[in-house]
């Protein structure tokens, strides 16, 4: 067999993994385009030294241990990625203070077709496990706290497992484990809200409820979509406003460029989430403002993310950069 048919079967039997590797990375990482660099540094690595592999452990069990040894790597950043909520306090509509942060700084989004896949009871978990709740809390977390933790109870392997990817003891792993639940107790765990379901009739009647609220530019109408302390925050901006009185201000006064907007659906974070496109400063149609992931809780919405480095997230989302004056429309 030619060097070159080698090559082409070991990349055929790695290539499968990419999609699960990068929910992994991306749940160390918090950032979609560095959980892409670590995976394709994993496959490559892999791919490099497949031929002393030699089927010592299960090639998914080798994956998981480079791509762990990848995010590790490039974990110890002095400043962990975080979302606004977590550096400062909120800040009233009428003061806003536009002050931006470096992308390095935030916990970003992620498409779920690049990470979800599986039967639905898998689809279920995956979405659970990269809400953007989920992924920040794993970021308080030193690198290898998160790995167990992320091993144990989101891919559900052993201790000895995780012992063994981690080159550890199975007592070294469930110390850590009980020390990085420890921690996001304190922390006040993960904050709770409703399961996405695509297909929930309930939840899709809410969310045409929130595009045509939008859309119309119908302040009152979107207040009575938002719990009482609903939030909005719009990384790379470190500010971030609560309540949905304060939002209301917000969108009358520093937010009212939003008039205007159209939303396309698009699915980020096991989450339901939209782009926001702004009219075009030319007239002529709309271009990208941002991402917005929302976050649902009894059925009402809890918080907006709008992720606003659109130059990089629309062409991850295969999003059009701009929208014609003709033919435009909504999708929930």
């Amino acid at each position: 067999m030619s060097v070159t048919k080698d090559r082409d079967d070991v990349v055929e039997q790695l290539e499968p993994f990419r999609r699960e590797l990068t929910a992994y990375c991306y749940r160390m990482l918090g950032s979609a385009f560095e959980a892409e660099d670590a995976v394709q540094e994993t496959l490559v690595r892999a791919w490099s030294k497949y031929s002393g592999f030699e089927g010592r452990s299960a090639l998914r069990t080798w994956l998981y241990r480079i791509a762990t040894n990848v995010c590790l790597d490039m974990a110890p950043a002095a400043q962990r990625r975080a979302r606004p909520m977590d550096l400062t306090s909120p800040v009233a509509a009428s003061a806003p203070d536009l002050t931006q942060l470096e992308e390095n700084i935030w916990v970003g989004p992620v498409p779920d077709r690049r990470v979800l896949g599986g039967d639905p009871a898998e689809l279920a978990v995956g979405r659970e496990t990269i809400r953007l709740a989920f992924v920040t809390a794993l970021q308080k977390l030193p690198a290898r706290q998160r790995a167990v933790l992320v091993l144990r109870e989101v891919l559900a392997w052993s201790a000895a497992e995780t012992a063994e990817l981690l080159d550890t003891t199975v007592a070294s792993v469930n110390s850590a484990l009980q020390r990085a639940r420890a921690t996001l107790a304190e922390g006040g765990g993960v904050p709770v809200s409703d399961t996405y379901r695509p297909l929930d009739e309930t939840q899709q009647a809410l969310l045409a409820r929130y595009v045509q609220a939008f859309e119309a530019f119908d302040i009152e109408g979107l207040k009575k979509l938002l719990h009482e302390d609903a939030v909005l925050n719009m990384p790379p901006y470190q500010m971030w406003v609560r309540g949905a009185v304060e939002l209301g201000e917000w969108w009358l006064g520093a937010g009212c460029g939003c008039r205007g907007s159209r939303l396309l659906a698009v699915e980020a974070n096991g989450s339901p989430a939209f782009a926001q496109y702004r009219p075009a400063e030319d007239k002529n149609g709309w271009t990208p403002w941002g991402i917005t992931v929302l976050e649902i809780t009894d059925g009402r919405i809890a918080a907006m993310t709008n992720h606003m480095d659109t130059e990089r997230l629309f062409p991850l989302w295969g999003l059009p950069m701009r929208l014609p004056a003709t033919g435009a429309s909504a999708g929930v």
